[in-house]
C-alpha cells in the first residue's frame, strides 16, 4: 500500500470480498482493538484518504506499526473498503427513501440479492420488529422512486409488501469520540 494514499487500495476482506455468507467458509473472529487501533479507525472514518505517516503522526506510533495496524484491521474484516461520503440530492439523486419490506419467511438471501441489484439502492438491512428489510435508496425524482417500488421491488415474489418512508433531511454522523 503506498505511504501517501490509502484510498485507492481496493481493500476487502481477506477472502477478496464481502465477509462470506450463504454457506462459505466463516471469517475467523477479529483480534481485540486497543485504544490505538480506535484511533486509527475513527481517523480513517473521518478521512479515508489520510496518509500513512498522517495516520502514524496523529496516534504517535511509526509508521511502520501504522502501517502493519492498518493491514491487520483489513485482514480481519475490521476495515472493509474506503468510499466517499457523497452529496446524493449534489450528484443528481433528489429523492431519497427508507422502504421497509415483509418478505417470505426464509427468503433473505434471495431478496437480499436481487435488492442489491436494484439502481439506487445504498443500504440493505434484515431488521426485526414489524417488517423484515429496511432498504435505503437514493433516485433523480420522485417519479423514478414510485417505478422503483411498484415496478422492481414489488415485482419480486418473496415480497409480501412494503412501505416506503421518504427521507426529507439528512445528517451522516461522525465517528464517535471516546
Amino acid at each position: 500500500m503506498p505511504d501517501e494514499q490509502m484510498a485507492n487500495s481496493g481493500a476487502q476482506t481477506p477472502s477478496g470480498g464481502q465477509p462470506p455468507t450463504d454457506g462459505a467458509a466463516p471469517v475467523p473472529p477479529a483480534r481485540p482493538l486497543d485504544t490505538i487501533d480506535r484511533s486509527i479507525l475513527r481517523m480513517l472514518q473521518t478521512d479515508g484518504r489520510a496518509s500513512i505517516r498522517s495516520v502514524a503522526e496523529r496516534v504517535h506510533v511509526s509508521r511502520a506499526n501504522a502501517y502493519a495496524r492498518i493491514n491487520r484491521l483489513l485482514d480481519d474484516g475490521v476495515i472493509r473498503g474506503f468510499s466517499a461520503l457523497v452529496d446524493q440530492e449534489r450528484a443528481g439523486q433528489g429523492a431519497s427513501a427508507y422502504i421497509t419490506l415483509k418478505i417470505v419467511q426464509n427468503s433473505w438471501r434471495t431478496v437480499r440479492k436481487q435488492l442489491t441489484a436494484l439502481p439506487g439502492a445504498t443500504h440493505i438491512a434484515l431488521v426485526s420488529g414489524d417488517f423484515d428489510v429496511l432498504l435505503l435508496v437514493h433516485t433523480k425524482d420522485n417519479r423514478e422512486l414510485r417505478e422503483l417500488v411498484l415496478t422492481r421491488i414489488q415485482s419480486i415474489p418473496e415480497v409480501l409488501s412494503t412501505r416506503t418512508l421518504l427521507v426529507f433531511e439528512e445528517t451522516d454522523l461522525g465517528p464517535e469520540e471516546d
